[in-house]
């Protein structure tokens, strides 16, 4: 399968302008919600939502923000593409890992209490 060619994007000012209008914007939610502390739980709510809307949308307008669309619809097109295991594959292949993992921690637990007979009988002689 070839890879698709790296594209590199050159940002434009407006591109610049966006991106600090979304930062921005998510900086005067905080603001405005700590700030309306006083007005009730109402008016902060809905000055952080709407505050943090207009950060999100000023970002999905941006270059960066297309991108991280068009990498969305990539990644749900793959996925689509993907061939899922069977009920019966997966039992079994769940059986072979949870088997695997007995074997391995049994393999495991004998390595160390042959090193700790070698090492504190033998070696040390340190009788328990």
């Amino acid at each position: 399968m070839a890879n698709p060619p790296q594209v590199e994007t050159v940002t434009s000012g407006a591109d610049k302008a966006k991106l600090a209008a979304a930062v921005l914007l998510l900086i005067g939610a905080l603001a405005a919600y700590y700030g309306l502390a006083k007005q009730g739980a109402l008016v902060q709510w809905a000055s952080l939502l709407v505050l943090l809307a207009a950060g999100v949308a000023a970002f999905f307008t941006s270059e960066h923000g297309k991108a991280l669309i068009a990498y969305g619809r990539d990644s749900s097109r793959e996925v689509k593409k993907v061939v899922w295991p069977t009920r019966k594959e997966a039992t079994q292949m769940t059986g072979y890992v949870f088997a695997f993992v007995v074997v391995m921690a049994l393999f495991l637990w004998m390595t160390d209490k042959t090193l700790e007979w070698v090492l504190y009988d033998l070696i040390l002689g340190w009788k328990r």
